[in-house]
């Protein structure tokens, strides 16, 4: 037996404990900094995805969640549908009564989409003053109902913000997602749709 492995015998049961606690509570607490980091990590890219002003996606990250729509509508063969929606008037209701209430619209708009749709589908904000919806399991009827739904809803109740009371209204346009089309193709024409029927829609109000 060599000296140092005498040395160890004759030691205590023990005496090596000290150090092994060390050790032990050095990768628990590195284990809870990591834990830390990570739910750090996944947050911050949470917040990545989310518009800055509504609780909704924010364009970047709706574009990724219609690619993986219209893939699996191409792998599969269901049909889902995007609808834009546009807040009619917004530039009157801030020069009107002040942004504060054209920021209150908007998340009023938000909200309203986020919570009567279903969860397999995506709600975004595009900018400013339009907003996107992608239907998984919709064709183009079914999704045209929906979209008169949620319009109706959204111009329902009106907002309230301090002591002023604001009814929306809100135009719309659909598109049947083709899985071999472009996310940003796809948006532009729904949003091009969306045009069509507003500037419609106008005339025969001043007609």
């Amino acid at each position: 037996m060599s000296s140092f492995a005498a040395k160890a015998a004759a030691l205590p049961p023990d005496a090596t404990r000290p150090a092994d606690d060390a050790t032990a509570a050095l990768v628990a607490a590195l284990r809870t900094e990591i834990a830390g980091l990570k739910a750090r990590l996944a947050e911050a890219e949470a917040a990545a995805d989310l518009d800055p002003l509504t609780p909704v996606s924010n364009r970047r990250a709706f574009a990724r969640a219609l690619r993986r729509i219209a893939a699996y509508s191409g792998r599969y063969g269901a049909p889902a549908s995007l609808v834009y929606f546009d807040l009619d008037d917004l530039k009157a209701i801030n020069d009107r009564h002040g942004h504060a209430v054209g920021d209150a619209a908007l998340h009023a708009v938000a909200e309203r989409l986020s919570r009567n749709v279903r969860e397999s589908d995506v709600v975004g904000r595009m900018g400013g003053d339009e907003f996107a919806v992608v239907l998984a399991h919709a064709d183009l009827r079914v999704a045209e109902a929906k979209a008169a739904a949620l319009a109706a809803l959204i111009e329902r109740t009106p907002v309230q913000y301090g002591d002023v009371t604001l009814r929306l209204s809100v135009s719309y346009g659909l598109r049947q997602i083709d899985p071999s089309a472009d996310p940003e193709t796809l948006i532009a024409e729904a949003d091009a749709q969306m045009f069509a029927r507003k500037r419609t829609r106008k005339t025969r109000a001043a007609g």
